[in-house]
């Protein structure tokens, strides 16, 4: 066995540190909780991500060996309930099973540390592409940087458990295949190319626009640079025939036989033919279709979506709500992608030089494009821009020290420069001390819904507690983080934000109507396709079933003595305190006239943690008062009479007593002091009325309605009685 070369030896052991080091940093966050019981349930730490509980959910089925839909045709819906919307299918589900399984971890340390351990991988091909340029110091330098910069460590930390842990480490290795098979020209980076493609898409079906983005720069680069080469008309086929719209089985046999094919002599003279017909069969198979449907996500957004045909009802859609597909200010953009300000500016000049210099390097823009996409698409992107901007400064460094004129002085040249441009990204991590989703009180009162409720069951809560409500609970929701679309929404929103009764009917409502598309998407899938029906949402449907053409007169009608469908399973309410924050965004979803799409009035709701008792007054903060001696509230320079003022508070034995005083019948506020919270509540009648703060604030439920479950200061649950 032939010995490793000295740059082999050298370039294992670049690997082996940035490795070590990027688990290093993230193991800090697992050092500072330690032992700290609000995240730690049933002895182990919980993760502090919300769509990490969807891939668990997934996990946990495939790992249960229960068939618990045998007459199901695909072979993974076999492990889980009917239209659970449980991921068995999916790849990071399949992995984290597969993980599981194999090694000697429970379940909850596999799902918490693989991000630790997976997303450190990403050093791997900085360091060979370092390796390609001759440049190894440099992919040290840009792998440290890298492997811990704001937005990387932010998205791959321990807990957060999410497709991020590979989605840069996949078209990182994409790059590298790329990056070599163009420098050395053999045979096998055709294959390695194709393959990383096939798993890329494999593991984050969304890749199809970075692949797409990635074809096209490589065909610029060819035509601009090196025309005449064959060999990498042989690439971009390749690349082709794994971007293809068509199963991952298919996908690898075309890539296999396209190989075989294109290896061959005698098949030289067709290699522009074969790229032809990769071509054809790209489009064939989808083209830019998939891409034009994510950029309208998440570039141009729209306010209000509105349905193509029957009653066309407007609906507010969530992307306006979520921060991480808002626009983001320059300084945020600079530290997450570097650092710091000026670390980026100087990883930009870094990169632009570099590229100047080794041409080669020009194929990472697509990466540093969809980085910078942030700017318009919000803060999630920047981690894309990440590793190439490391390479631009680590690059500029090694270019400083090259010009030491001893080797001690460049060495330490490096040293001094890679600690500068790293020490933000530390003092970064040892502060952003984010916690688990949920805490260990709340998750107790999930278990304790899970040997309550049948899995057949629905739990009615907001869209961002419904992965984690369905891991724990084994239950099913109607909305989750990837099904919230305004028309989900809405129903949702209207449940929460309106009086009991209506909201009580709402819930039977859209449940049963959810489980009845289901029934009719199941029988019909032939019909469906053939036709292109449209499924229209489930308030749609309610309005068009009732007898009326307008939704609005629809929703009146819920305040009349209706006929509710035939119950078919039990509905529960998750209401938990935290959900208080951003009542007034849950409330934008229903909040609207469907049939005309203009928005209502905002309700009146402040939340005030931070007051001060003036003695006359109380100082609730934003210019707003409580006027002791009148009794009215003041907002600026306003005086609104003060309708009533409540005051909730915990014995000792955690049952809650409401003291009420009804100040002035035709007040418009009211305000709620909760005194175990340290917060007061200003509020309107319509919010006061609303279903959320009867409940889960002032727990005042109707008895004919609905049936307490679980009452604690975090957490209310409810069962619905109709």
């Amino acid at each position: 066995m032939s010995k490793l070369s000295k740059e082999t030896k050298t370039t294992l052991l670049y690997i082996l540190v940035a490795f070590s080091f990027s688990v290093l940093m993230r193991l800090i966050w697992v050092y500072q909780f330690y032992g700290y019981e609000p995240f730690i349930f049933h002895g182990q730490f919980m993760i502090n991500t919300n769509d990490g509980y969807f891939w668990a959910e997934g996990a946990r089925d495939l790992l249960s060996g229960t068939t618990t839909n045998p007459d199901a045709k695909d072979f993974f819906d076999r492990f889980h309930q009917l239209h659970d919307l449980s991921p068995v299918a999916t790849a990071a589900a399949e992995l984290t099973a597969f993980f599981a399984y194999i090694l000697p971890f429970s379940f909850e340390s596999v799902i918490f540390y693989m991000p630790v351990f997976l997303s450190s991988l990403v050093v791997v091909p900085i360091i060979l592409i370092a390796k390609s340029l001759k440049n190894l110091e440099m992919g040290l330098i840009a792998a440290l940087l890298a492997s811990i910069a704001w937005s990387y460590y932010n998205r791959t930390m321990a807990g957060y458990f999410d497709t991020d842990m590979l989605n840069i480490v996949l078209p990182m290795f994409l790059l590298w295949s790329i990056i070599w098979a163009i420098r050395t020209k053999q045979d096998i980076y055709l294959l390695l190319t194709a393959l990383d493609i096939l798993v890329y898409r494999w593991w984050y079906p969304q890749s199809y626009a970075l692949e797409t983005s990635f074809f096209g720069l490589i065909l610029f680069y060819t035509l601009l640079f090196d025309r005449e080469n064959k060999y990498n008309y042989k690439l971009l086929a390749m690349m082709l025939f794994a971007m293809m719209g068509l199963p991952e089985y298919v996908r690898l046999v075309i890539v296999f036989i396209a190989y075989v094919t294109l290896k061959k002599e005698s098949m030289q003279q067709y290699v522009y033919h074969v790229l032809a017909l990769g071509l054809l069969m790209y489009f064939v198979t989808g083209g830019f279709t998939p891409i034009w449907v994510k950029l309208k996500g998440y570039v141009f957004k729209d306010v209000i979506s509105v349905g193509e045909e029957g009653l066309k009802l407007h609906f507010f859609t969530v992307m306006q709500t979520i921060r991480e597909a808002g626009h983001i200010p320059f300084e945020t953009f600079a530290n997450r992608i570097s650092g710091s300000p000026i670390t980026f500016v100087i990883s930009l000049t870094g990169y632009a030089y570099l590229s100047y210099r080794h041409k080669i390097m020009l194929l990472a823009l697509p990466l540093v494009g969809l980085g910078f996409l942030a700017s318009v698409g919000g803060l999630r992107f920047t981690i894309y821009a990440v590793p190439i901007l490391a390479f631009g400064i680590a690059f500029l460094i090694t270019e400083l020290a090259s010009l030491m004129p001893t080797s001690k002085l460049k060495v330490l040249s490096m040293l001094v420069f890679t600690l500068a441009i790293l020490y933000p990204n530390y003092k970064h991590i040892v502060a952003y001390k984010v916690p688990t989703v949920f805490s260990a009180n709340e998750v107790k009162t999930l278990d304790t819904l899970k040997h309550i409720a049948t899995r057949e069951d629905y739990v009615i809560g907001w869209w961002d507690y419904g992965y984690p409500i369905r891991y724990y609970a084994d239950v099913k929701t109607l909305a989750d983080g990837g099904k919230h679309s305004g028309s989900v929404n809405f129903p949702l929103s209207y449940i929460l934000t309106k009086p009991q009764d209506v909201a009580a009917k709402m819930a039977r409502l859209d449940v049963e109507q959810t489980e009845k598309i289901f029934a009719f998407v199941d029988a019909n899938k032939k019909l469906i396709e053939d036709k292109n029906l449209t499924i229209f949402s489930t308030i749609e449907q309610m309005t068009t079933e009732y007898g009326f053409k307008d939704t609005n007169d629809f929703l009146l009608s819920l305040q009349t003595d209706i006929k509710l469908p035939k119950k078919t399973r039990d509905i529960y309410f998750y209401l938990p305190f935290k959900m208080i924050n951003i009542l007034p965004t849950v409330d934008l979803f229903s909040n609207i006239n469907l049939m005309s799409g203009k928005q209502g009035a905002k309700p009146f709701f402040f939340v005030s943690r931070n007051f001060k008792d003036m003695g006359d007054k109380i100082n609730f903060g934003r210019g707003l008062y409580l006027d002791k001696k009148t009794g009215n509230v003041i907002i600026g320079h306003q005086h609104v009479p003060l309708k009533r003022f409540v005051k909730t508070a915990y014995d000792k034995h955690m049952k809650l007593h409401v003291d009420e005083k009804l100040l002035n019948i035709t007040g418009n506020l009211n305000i709620i002091y909760m005194s175990n919270y340290n917060t007061f509540l200003i509020l309107d009648d319509a919010m006061y009325n609303s279903l959320y703060i009867q409940l889960m604030v002032l727990e005042k439920a109707d008895s004919k309605l609905f049936e307490a479950v679980e009452l604690n200061p975090n957490v209310k649950i409810y069962k619905l009685k109709i």
